[in-house]
């Protein structure tokens, strides 16, 4: 789980999502034009605990350790983040949340090897298990930033049809701990 620290600095990044393109998707965000930020929900509502704290892991965890984390990582997803931008506009995703995910799963791509995992089961920037998907376009492509989304917005509805009385922020925080 992210902290809300990894995702402010994400954001501070990546830029807010806020009026930064019209609402031309059928969903409704129930949220007001200026407030907007993708159909599912607004990160800056979630609260977190930060980085997981283990035995092993004592000195990078919680908040402190999110924020390390997220300073690392600022570098790496520099360089994507007009495609991030571009592609969250199209699936009506906040950048920021494609951003953090990017963080969490690749820490901007540096610790891929020609886009694999350390282990070749998970491609690309946001990682799609290649025993799940079939990985389209090149690890840091368009095409592929693109499929990685669209299988995330998926996950964003079935969230949203297994809950239908939780509120947006309430979707969000469950897509992101379930």
């Amino acid at each position: 789980m992210l902290s809300s620290v990894v995702f402010w600095a994400l954001i501070a990044l990546i830029g807010t999502s806020r009026g930064s393109y019209p609402f031309t998707h059928s969903m409704n965000p129930q949220l007001h034009p200026r407030l907007y930020h993708g159909c599912y929900g607004d990160i800056m509502t979630m609260k977190t605990s930060g980085a997981t704290c283990d035995a092993n892991n004592v000195m990078n965890c919680g908040i402190r350790g999110s924020e390390m984390f997220a300073e690392m990582d600022l570098r790496a997803i520099k360089p994507y983040q007009t495609l991030i931008k571009e592609v969250g506009q199209r699936h009506c995703v906040d950048p920021a949340v494609i951003a953090a995910i990017i963080s969490r799963e690749s820490h901007g791509g540096s610790v891929l090897q020609d886009g694999w995992d350390h282990r070749g089961l998970k491609f690309g920037l946001m990682q799609l298990d290649k025993q799940t998907y079939h990985p389209v376009g090149a690890w840091d492509s368009k095409e592929h930033l693109s499929q990685a989304t669209g299988i995330l917005t998926e996950r964003f509805k079935a969230i949203q049809k297994k809950f239908p009385t939780w509120s947006a922020a309430q979707h969000l925080r469950g897509f992101f701990l379930l």
